[in-house]
């Protein structure tokens, strides 16, 4: 290449530069950053646990600011910020509006005393968290919520027809189950052939139930051929029908 050629190259290569640099410039609001300011804010929102008032504040940082200097990835970052959000889409419209869209969290189900799962099994907190009713109460270790939560579902299914109802499951980190009733009373799995266990109890608690015995508070399924109940009141644990083995205190008996 001839050495005017490579000098026509580099002439054309400064001209683009000195027209493209003020349009970059411009659209990344290195200057002229109050001209065109965002007068507007439009919400597009549920409304079911944040406010509007709430979004405007914490958008506040992107009103006033000319349409090209507007940072959306911080205003993304600042009402993503308010309890209960889940997630945040921000763009801007033309000539002075910034949009934004809110997505709030939409709890399944309270996990341990301060947490709570969002419907895809992630953990977020809020406050006030634990005075939520009507959510099921699950727990167990954060690396196996999604088996905490299979565990909860099939429990649903299998106790449908029982007549108890289930506020619960939890997961202790030695890998026991217990399944906890709106009642109060405790139900204890164990490790070990969960299913097989809570499906044997659950089809002879219609037995048990008919025995005018009332509520009872804790029962323990840790056994390889029945199962220890308690009544409120009584120290003593009540043998399953036979041919049940002989059955110690379940205060006695050691997390299986």
């Amino acid at each position: 290449m001839s050495a005017s050629a490579i000098q026509r190259l580099i002439a054309w290569g400064i001209a683009l530069t000195l027209v493209a640099l003020p349009v970059v410039g411009l659209l990344n609001g290195w200057y002229a950053a109050d001209r065109w300011p965002v007068r507007q804010l439009e919400l597009q929102a549920e409304f079911a646990n944040v406010s509007a008032e709430q979004i405007r504040a914490a958008a506040a940082q992107g009103m006033g600011v000319g349409f090209f200097a507007v940072d959306l990835a911080a205003v993304q970052k600042s009402v993503a910020q308010l309890p209960w959000v889940e997630k945040v889409e921000a763009r801007k419209r033309w000539p002075d509006t910034l949009v934004l869209r809110v997505y709030e969290q939409r709890p399944y189900a309270h996990w341990g005393s301060e947490r709570l799962l969002n419907r895809d099994g992630q953990l977020f907190q809020v406050p006030g968290a634990s005075d939520i009713q009507s959510l099921p109460r699950l727990d167990g270790p954060d690396e196996r919520i999604a088996e905490v939560i299979q565990f909860h579902n099939e429990v649903l299914a299998e106790a449908g027809r029982s007549g108890l109802r289930i506020a619960g499951v939890s997961l202790s980190a030695r890998g026991s189950w217990t399944v906890h009733l709106d009642s109060g009373a405790d139900i204890v799995v164990g490790n070990e052939h969960a299913h097989e266990r809570l499906r044997r109890f659950l089809q002879m608690y219609p037995r048990v139930a008919g025995s005018g015995q009332g509520a009872f508070e804790y029962v323990d399924l840790r056994y390889s051929n029945g199962f220890a109940m308690k009544w409120p009141g009584q120290a003593a644990t009540v043998p399953p029908p036979p041919p049940a083995p002989a059955i110690p205190d379940p205060a006695t008996v050691e997390d299986a």
